[in-house]
């Protein structure tokens, strides 16, 4: 396809790089897939069942090559519509979460049949955005979808749709696509459409519109790409772009692609020029540093001896109970503590992998001594070096 050539915007004098990246994307490890509504649907079954088996069958294709495949679905109320016979898409909340009830079983029992004939398992996760919003129960549900994919299994991800309410629903799936990304600081973030990605105008209205190719998600110009009136820009594209900013603060690049294809994520993680590249330009680990070190309200402190102090500043390790010496506050799992030295100058800040109430517990301990002082042991650090930033 043709590029325009004169008042061009970034995305297309970048092609050079924007190909690098797209070769880059064949060492994706960890790779987050979101499939929409409009491909999953079909007019007269509800689920579009030859597609989720197609699609469980290019997932199992990638567990082979050793990525591991998180899935974020929607088809839950379209399938529930069906099942209940309803003429019409319900408009009132409980109808809704009622025929999402429903149809939950009948999408959770498409992906088990299509990733069962190849030897797989699939596991269904309902969220809601306060099981993201609060710091204990992201890290519950991010240890529950590392075990998952450590066993080989396939994470089928939807929003609690029938339980959830306007406060608290993430309110599409591409941000809960995207909140997964970041969750397990994903490489890559796959959204198939019905479309085949960013166009520079609406399709539907110009013909001759141009995909956009390659672009930083960060890029305003893609703005008024996504915007103005009709069903295009309501939803649609703007809910995508949004996604795609949001997993690139973790690092990821997202791809924006046509699901109908078969081949899709195969083409994709070739490198081929597929869809849309949106990319972010920070790695997952600067982009998680910089969120800790910008932190200006810690939950609580801890002491460190000399040892631990000279460790991590100098030798980029973890921190282990070992070097602790006193905790000051109250914070639970997961939240942000500050290491002081013994004059109180602070040297680092991380997350915590254990409460203060558990930290003083086991004051001095060595790794190996954990499950002794407190009956279990969830991690062998205190602060995991990939959850802190050296400060001083």
């Amino acid at each position: 396809m043709t590029r325009m050539k004169t008042r061009a915007p970034k995305w297309s004098t970048c092609m050079s790089n924007g190909q690098d990246i797209r070769r880059q994307l064949a060492g994706s490890d960890t790779v987050v897939i979101k499939v929409g509504s409009a491909l999953l649907s079909d007019p007269e079954q509800g689920l579009a069942a030859e597609l989720v088996d197609a699609l469980g069958e290019e997932i199992v294709g990638l567990l082979e090559n050793g990525r591991r495949v998180l899935l974020v679905s929607s088809g839950a109320v379209v399938e529930g519509i069906s099942r209940l016979k309803l003429r019409t898409r319900p408009e009132a909340v409980h109808e809704l979460q009622a025929a999402a009830a429903v149809g939950q079983m009948g999408l959770v029992q498409a992906y088990e049949r299509a990733f069962a004939r190849h030897g797989r398992h699939a596991a269904v996760v309902l969220l809601t955005h306060d099981d993201l919003a609060n710091r204990q129960r992201y890290l519950n549900a991010r240890a529950t979808l590392t075990t998952l994919l450590d066993f080989g299994a396939v994470p089928v991800i939807n929003e609690n749709d029938s339980v959830a309410t306007d406060e608290i629903r993430f309110g599409d799936n591409d941000t809960l696509a995207a909140m997964v990304t970041n969750l397990l600081q994903a490489d890559l973030l796959i959204v198939l459409t019905d479309i085949d990605g960013l166009y520079a105008a609406d399709p539907r209205q110009k013909p001759d519109a141009e995909l956009v190719d390659f672009a930083d998600a960060a890029d305003e110009t893609l703005d008024a790409m996504v915007g103005g009136s009709g069903a295009f820009g309501r939803g649609g594209m703007i809910t995508k772009l949004k996604a795609a900013r949001l997993a690139a603060r973790s690092g990821a690049h997202t791809v924006i692609a046509n699901g109908s294809d078969p081949t899709v994520l195969r083409r994709i993680l070739a490198g081929e020029p597929v869809g849309t590249l949106l990319t972010a330009s920070v790695s997952p680990l600067d982009a998680r540093k910089r969120w800790i070190a910008g932190q200006q309200r810690v939950k609580g402190r801890l002491t460190l001896d000399a040892g631990a102090v000279n460790a991590l500043k100098n030798r980029g390790v973890s921190l282990l109970p070992v070097g602790v010496v006193a905790v000051t506050g109250e914070f639970s799992r997961g939240e942000l503590v500050a290491c002081e030295d013994g004059d109180g100058l602070v040297v680092a800040q991380g997350l915590a992998n254990y409460s203060s109430a558990e930290t003083r517990k086991m004051l001095g301990a060595g790794s190996t001594e954990i499950g002794e002082k407190l009956g279990y042991s969830l991690e062998p650090e205190i602060i995991h070096r990939d959850n802190l930033v050296v400060l001083n």
